[in-house]
Parts: C-alpha cells; sequence; structure tokens
C-alpha cells in the first residue's frame, strides 16, 4: 500500500525451535492508529522488536517508511530509529533522572541546544501529557499513570513519526487508563503521527483504532475495523474480542498426561 508506513509481508520469526511467528502479514497506514491485538504469549512485544530491527526475521519482508529493515546495517538501523517514538510496557524512567531531566534525556543525546530552547521544549511535550507542573518529580515521586505520562512526553520529545506502544495501558486505574487513552487519540491528530498500540486491552484499544489486526498461532487471525472484529463470530477472534474463558484458546499449556506424569511415569518433567 502507498500510504502504509509500516508493512510486513509473509514474515516468519523464531527461537531455536519455538516458532512465534509464521507467514505474517499486517501493515499500519500514515496518519491512522493501529491496533495490535492478542491473548498473551502471541509475541506482540516480538514484533515490535522486529519492526525496529532489535531481532531479524528469519524470512519475509518487514519496510518502514519504505526501506527494508532485514538489509539495513547498523548505522542505517540508528537513523530509522531517530523517526520512531517508543512507549515502553513499564514506561521505563530513569530512577535517578527528574521528570525534566527523563524527557530531556533522548534530546541530550542526539542534539545540541542551548538550555533555553531544550528547556521550552521539554516543558512544552509536559505540557501536553498535562504534567508540566511536575517537572521536577522524581520518577519515585509519580503515579503509575504519571509515570506512563512522562515516558510519552519522552516518547514524543524528538517529534517522531512513528509513535509505538507497547501495552500502554496496564497496571492503569480506570481515571488513568481514560486519560492515556485520550492522549494516544489526541497525540495522533495532533501531531499527525502514525501510531502502532500493541495491547490486550479490547476495550480501550478499540475505541481508538482505525484498524485492528488480531494474533493468534503465529499468524494473523482477524484483521479490519475494530467494530468488524467485535462481531465477528470466528470462534478464535469472538472468544478474545468477548473475553470468553471458554474457546479455541486453551487454559493450559501443553503437558503430558496429568495422572501419568503425577505417578512419576512421564519421563518429560513437565508441569
Amino acid at each position: 500500500m502507498s500510504d502504509a508506513v509500516v508493512t510486513l509481508h509473509g514474515v516468519s520469526y523464531g527461537v531455536g525451535s519455538r516458532r512465534i511467528f509464521s507467514d505474517l502479514s499486517l501493515s499500519a497506514r500514515r496518519g491512522e492508529i493501529t491496533a495490535i491485538m492478542g491473548p498473551s504469549g502471541t509475541g506482540k512485544t516480538t514484533l515490535l522488536r522486529l519492526i525496529t530491527g532489535q531481532v531479524a526475521a528469519q524470512s519475509g519482508e518487514i519496510r518502514v517508511f519504505g526501506e527494508d529493515v532485514r538489509a539495513m546495517d547498523r548505522e542505517a538501523l540508528y537513523a530509522l530509529r531517530k523517526r520512531m517514538g517508543m512507549l515502553f510496557q513499564n514506561g521505563a524512567l530513569l530512577s535517578d533522572l527528574s521528570v525534566f531531566d527523563n524527557v530531556a534525556f533522548p534530546v541530550r543525546a542526539h542534539a545540541r541546544l542551548p538550555e533555553s530552547v531544550l528547556r521550552a521544549l521539554v516543558l512544552t511535550k509536559l505540557h501536553a501529557v498535562g504534567l508540566r507542573g511536575a517537572s521536577a518529580l522524581m520518577p519515585t515521586e509519580l503515579s503509575g499513570g504519571m509515570a506512563r505520562r512522562v515516558a510519552l512526553a519522552r516518547a514524543i520529545v524528538m517529534d517522531p513519526e512513528l509513535l509505538i506502544y507497547d501495552e500502554p495501558f496496564v497496571g492503569l486505574d480506570p481515571i488513568s487508563m481514560g486519560v492515556v487513552v485520550r492522549l494516544i487519540r489526541q497525540i495522533n491528530e495532533t501531531l499527525g503521527l502514525t501510531s502502532i498500540v500493541v495491547s490486550h486491552d479490547v476495550d480501550e484499544v478499540s475505541s481508538i483504532a482505525h484498524q485492528s489486526y488480531l494474533l493468534a498461532g503465529g499468524k494473523v487471525v482477524a484483521g479490519g475495523l475494530p467494530e468488524t472484529l467485535r462481531h465477528s463470530e470466528e470462534p478464535g477472534v469472538r472468544q478474545f474480542m468477548r473475553g470468553e474463558a471458554d474457546g479455541p484458546v486453551p487454559f493450559h499449556y501443553p503437558a503430558d498426561n496429568y495422572q501419568d506424569e503425577l505417578l512419576g511415569s512421564s519421563p518429560s518433567g513437565r508441569t
């Protein structure tokens, strides 16, 4: 697609004998919020590592801004990542730095700005997430929701073209979650970004996504408008979107016969 910022086509990736993705294909279009959903353990965070070139796929094509990520050398990957912002799953604030210095860190690492210009830039980004008044606080003085918003300010301080969120709603109370959901939508619209949101929080991510993908079994099992996925009658999609306990996604991890293992006749030792 000509308007796709990120495209994966026929991607396969595994670690040792474990196959994580097999013939995975999806795209994220310019100016839109793309949701990547799926049960725990389906490789959602691994997918982000493939997009950012932290790990390399065994086969298939991964293109970001039209460039082939698999063919990039270290210098090219470094330049590519400068065009991205990342909100890590746990915020990943530097505990020994103040809120101001956390947000300023990427700028100091990549640019040489007068301190007055840097100060104005950082305060502008903190103001955008509602935390300009918290600039002197330390990470230990922040609530979980505040820490996530500081991390978001840091993710946008370099004005990225692509913003990636890894489980941005984990551990947040309903009010903080509502604030983060609103910020993701507002920042995407105001700054004209392309956003990828990895999450298993169906209601929250569906409320802001332009398109959604559901991962299972190493590939995309459903894709399209959030409402399309929500009303799907395909068993696996329905189980995840409606939070049903019973369905194709099993409760138990594969194991040997329970009775045999308890009696000691199973050689595997798996639990």
